[in-house]
């Protein structure tokens, strides 16, 4: 049976949105191939067959079509080596790893350096297979720079000297304007080969990137912002040195040149494309903020001594010191020491928990008193914050469904606008203003630049990236842009009682007696609750150690079935437990029949406490409502969304937990296996349905439903099942996710309005000759800058 593989791939080389969509394109016509490429992440995310195809022949293809898969390099040092062989092993089995590019070991210096395709292969595969290999290899800290950093180098260093050459030449366009300014223009700047030495460099090196782009995507049948460029700055550069020559031959021709035309263009091209870059860089800042988060060392109890290594080097098993005001390095559990720890960056909770021996622990989170000895029980790419990373990248690199009408767009429009510009250029040459051939270039070029559909490939991915970064920070983590989308058609949330709305945890919540010294009463009641596995003694027993009353030895205890308890402490017979028990004893209760009932009807588990034969007093245990929860649904009603409660509870407990929390619509006793059937009869009745729970029994419903959410505190199977994950367990996330996704489409929908407004305004104001070609490039790249700007107000919004 076949298995399917997931690749993430970075790809250089891409300028606009019809680059990512040809790249889609091609290849998902591969056999056993669905991909989803990414302008704004620049990254494309690949299911594939194993049977049909490998990872090796989908960066193959993607080279082929004349794009770019990002490679990676690492240094690291190699401990264990005694002689070449042992180099010369590892070098032969790290070259032999697939998406392995080269491998080089020194035995001099016991180093090594590995330059690698990341989304094939990962460092920690590459750490693993050294190890494997009989050898340990430690990352050096100063790794090599990432491909998007030495890009930007690059770009802004091209910038720099596109801008040099360009100043002179748009310091002549004063010589162009008809009226006099009185700023003088020294001869030079007019002097046709003087413009063509300056302009030149930027149009041929500077400018070579959109030829090769223009030339990948005509190879490729298809059309992309490099062609619109090329073709308008070629047109005005070409034309120029034909003016130029012609004022060679005819001392007394006056040569029309747009040498300022071309170098201008690209200059600010490229200040958008800097611009562009900047800004990207800030929609992923998201996960450059949770990687910040992680500890970097640890310190290890090995031999008895304490450690300092590198948090890559801690490995399952390992005893770690962490000393107060310490990030806990990996997730594990605590195995002696007892202190408060901030989990504020996972849970969202502000208050610290405290944490004794057996208590888990979360990597990442702050130790903020006490000393802990921990054992690590997951590292790596297992521990919490990595999975929660994980998500985020994979939900900021995948594609909204309103996305594809944007790439459908792209796809079709650079040929219309080429076609577009030869009929302006047409019009003004044969009809407008016969035989004047500048005017008809200058329109023709100011219609291929105007046009460049930039802001369109970027208006969805951007949102999307920013969004998911900011639901992260709330602790609110989508599984992919498509439930971030969907989110915001809920008009239903089904919520699971025990663990959603309530704690899922019984507590006391009323101790009345009904002796004189009450605490003689509740020592008598947790001394003989102890005794008891029942889980509602263990809330009775824990409720004594809070009050600090401590627990006597009992000398006999017997559990009975459906009715209570019996024990004997220091000669003194008790009971706890229901009606029956008291009836069976000859216990008169008929005088608190009244307390009872108000008790069992506020959902509550009431029990009788006897002693000796007389009635004593009442406890009453019940899984207490979450703190948030009332808040978190009365947000949800004001939004507009109908709210149902959902339990295997009987009707008056379901109806006293629901009317604490003010909903109305209760489904009361519900089997496990017939939840899902509840989210199907409210999408029966038209609703739009989100389930949100934390069990294994709400996984069929968490998949049925139109948008899955599970409580982060809950299973790993509903949290694997479900669409979004609340961090933490708290409510209030849930209004937030429906409003992030409410501003987010928005949001969106803002981009593409105003990238289609742009551009279907500002082609025909080109083509009638009313804007300049470098009017026209300045005001492309303000577009592409404004909407990532726009994209970016995501960041501030109030959820």
């Amino acid at each position: 049976m076949s298995e399917s593989k997931d690749l993430s791939v970075d790809i250089t080389g891409m300028t606009c949105a019809s680059c990512a969509t040809r790249i889609e394109k091609v290849l998902n016509k591969m056999d056993g191939v669905e991909a989803n490429v990414n302008l704004a992440m620049e990254n494309a995310k690949i299911t594939y067959d194993e049977e049909k195809v490998n990872a090796s022949d989908i960066t193959g293809k993607i080279e082929k079509i004349g794009y770019g898969v990002a490679k990676e390099k690492t240094e690291f040092d190699v401990r264990g080596m005694t002689c070449a062989s042992c180099a010369g092993r590892i070098e032969k089995g790290l070259s032999r790893m697939n998406g392995i590019q080269s491998a080089n070991i020194n035995l001099a210096t016991e180093s090594g350096a590995v330059e690698y395709n990341p989304g094939i292969v990962s460092l920690d595969d590459i750490l693993g297979k050294v190890k494997k290999l009989g050898y340990e290899a430690v990352v050096k800290k100063e790794g090599g720079e990432d491909h998007r950093d030495i890009e930007f180098k690059k770009k802004k260093r091209n910038l720099i000297i596109s801008i040099i050459l360009s100043l002179p030449l748009l310091y002549t366009m004063i010589g162009h304007i008809p009226w006099n300014l009185g700023i003088p223009v020294p001869d030079i700047f007019m002097n046709p080969w003087f413009q063509f030495i300056l302009a030149t460099p930027v149009q041929f090196y500077i400018g070579w990137s959109f030829y090769t782009g223009a030339y990948r995507a005509l190879r490729n049948k298809s059309a992309n912002m490099d062609v619109l460029v090329a073709l308008g700055t070629s047109a005005a550069y070409f034309y120029s040195v034909v003016e130029g020559i012609r004022a060679l031959m005819n001392p007394d021709y006056v040569p029309h040149l747009y040498f300022e035309t071309s170098a201008v263009l690209i200059t600010l091209i490229l200040v958008g494309k800097l611009f562009e870059h900047l800004a990207k860089g800030r929609t992923t800042a998201a996960i450059k903020e949770l990687l910040n988060l992680q500890a970097k060392e640890a310190t290890v109890i090995r031999d008895g001594e304490e450690v300092k290594v590198p948090v890559e080097e801690v490995q399952v098993g390992d005893s770690l010191l962490v000393k107060p005001g310490e990030k806990i390095p990996v997730d594990g559990k605590v195995l002696k020491g007892k202190s408060s720890v901030d989990e504020s960056m996972i849970t969202g909770e502000s208050i610290p928990t405290e944490k004794t021996e057996d208590d888990p622990v979360i990597g990442s989170t702050i130790n903020k008193n006490g000393t802990l000895t921990i054992e690590a029980e997951k590292v790596g790419k297992d521990t919490a914050l990595a999975g929660i990373i994980k998500i985020v990248e994979e939900a900021q690199g995948s594609k909204a469904p309103i996305q594809r009408m944007a790439d459908v767009i792209s796809g079709i429009f650079v040929p219309i606008v080429v076609g577009i510009s030869v009929v302006a250029f047409l019009a003004w040459f044969f009809w407008a203003s016969p035989g004047n051939l500048p005017q008809a270039l200058e329109a023709a070029i100011a219609v291929l630049v105007i046009a460049c559909p930039c802001a369109l490939g970027l208006a969805t991915p951007t949102s999307i990236m920013v969004a998911t970064g900011k639901g992260a920070e709330q602790g609110v983590l989508f599984k992919g842009g498509e439930y971030l989308e969907e989110t915001h058609k809920v008009n239903a949330i089904l919520l699971d009682k025990t663990g959603t709305i309530t704690k899922g945890k019984p507590e006391v919540t009323d101790f009345i007696s009904f002796a004189d010294n009450d605490n003689e009463v509740l020592s008598n009641l947790i001394s003989a609750e102890k005794a008891s596995e029942h889980p509602l003694a263990q809330a009775i027993f824990e409720y004594g150690e809070e009050n600090d009353i401590k627990a006597e030895n009992v000398d006999h205890f017997e559990a009975i079935p459906g009715h209570g308890i019996e024990g004997t402490i220091n000669g003194k017979k008790v009971y706890v437990g229901t009606r029956k028990l008291m009836k069976r004893e000859n216990i008169s209760y008929e005088s608190h029949e009244e307390q009872l009932t108000q008790l069992e009807e506020a959902g509550k588990t009431a029990m009788l406490i006897a002693i000796n034969g007389v009635l004593s007093g009442i406890v009453a245990v019940a899984d207490t409502v979450k703190q948030s929860s009332k808040e978190a649904i009365q947000e949800l009603q004001s939004l507009g969304i109908e709210v149902y409660m959902i339990t295997g509870d009987n009707e008056r407990t379901a109806n006293a937990i629901a009317s604490q929390v003010e909903i109305k619509n209760v489904f009361a006793e519900v089997l496990p296996e017939d939840k899902a059937n509840k989210v199907k009869q409210l999408q029966e009745d038209g609703k739009q349905v989100a389930m949100v729970g934390d069990g294994i029994n709400d996984a069929p419903a968490l998949a049925l439903a139109d948008i899955g959410i599970a409580i982060g505190t809950g299973t790993d199977v509903a949290i694997e099942t479900a669409d979004i994950t609340l961090v933490g367990g708290d409510l209030k996330h849930l209004p937030q996710a429906v409003n992030l996704s409410r501003k987010t489409m928005k949001n969106i929908r803002q981009n593409l309005f105003w990238a289609l407004a742009y551009n279907s305004a500002g082609i025909p104001i080109a083509a009638l000759g009313f804007l300049a070609p470098w009017v026209a490039g300045a005001a492309m790249a303000f577009s592409s800058v404004s909407v990532v700007s726009n994209s970016l107000r995501l960041k501030r919004v109030k959820l």
